[in-house]
């Protein structure tokens, strides 16, 4: 079996390490807040395409600090634009609002969005219990009350994107509720969604292969249009 190999991505005020999985057209991988690129070891091992998935800022071995959206979308852009055009991205919670955020304000050849368990414009209290119940949002409270901040500006960069969307949903353990979903899709009709139904809000820790087999169809189809 083709062993992973680690990479750096220098960001001036941080350095993002990652790990490359795999041969063929390239999914970019961006995990959720709290968590390391390490979750998407089951999902990279499952897909037959390449895949490249990073720590985020102030996450894992990654250093930086995290609590604004904004440098984690600028992140998010190098790394699409490190890798060869086109590429797919996927991006759970708060790797997909910071995917979100870097297609919205940088036109980059991009076949196509997945987003997983995650809407521009979450329901802030329903989020704020999710995360207090797990006691997450202490360690992350500056970046989350900043991400509601600009939630409508996140929902507007949304309805405005080129690129194709697949929002994959998880179970209803998830703090994703239909009227964000909804509100989502009224925003931008082309939203497509899909449903794990025995998954959580963690799709990818939570029923990885299904997750690679999503992402492997849909990625497939975009690249291949």
């Amino acid at each position: 079996m083709e062993q992973p190999n680690l990479i750096t991505l220098d960001r001036g005020d941080a350095q993002l390490h990652g790990t490359v999985s795999g041969t063929g057209p390239t999914v970019v991988l961006l995990h959720a807040g709290g968590e390391e690129r390490s979750v998407w070891a089951p999902v990279a091992a499952a897909l037959p395409l390449r895949s490249v998935a990073y720590d985020l800022r102030g996450h894992g071995s990654s250093t930086g600090v995290a609590n604004r959206l904004q440098p984690l979308a600028a992140d998010v852009t190098a790394m699409i634009r490190r890798e060869p055009a086109p590429v797919v991205v996927v991006g759970a919670s708060l790797g997909g609002l910071a995917a979100i955020a870097s297609l919205g304000e940088s036109p980059q050849d991009v076949a196509g969005l997945i987003l997983v368990d995650v809407v521009p414009d979450p329901d802030a209290a329903k989020v704020r219990a999710w995360l207090d119940v797990r006691g997450l949002r202490d360690h992350r409270a500056e970046l989350v009350e900043d991400i509601f901040e600009h939630s409508h500006e996140l929902l507007a960069a949304a309805a405005n994107l080129a690129v194709p969307i697949l929002l994959v949903r998880g179970g209803p353990s998830s703090p994703l509720g239909d009227p964000e979903v909804e509100r989502f899709r009224a925003a931008n009709p082309a939203v497509v969604v899909t449903r794990v139904p025995g998954a959580g809000h963690l799709v990818a820790r939570d029923a990885p292969d299904e997750l690679a087999r999503i992402i492997a169809d849909q990625a497939s189809l975009w690249l291949a249009g």
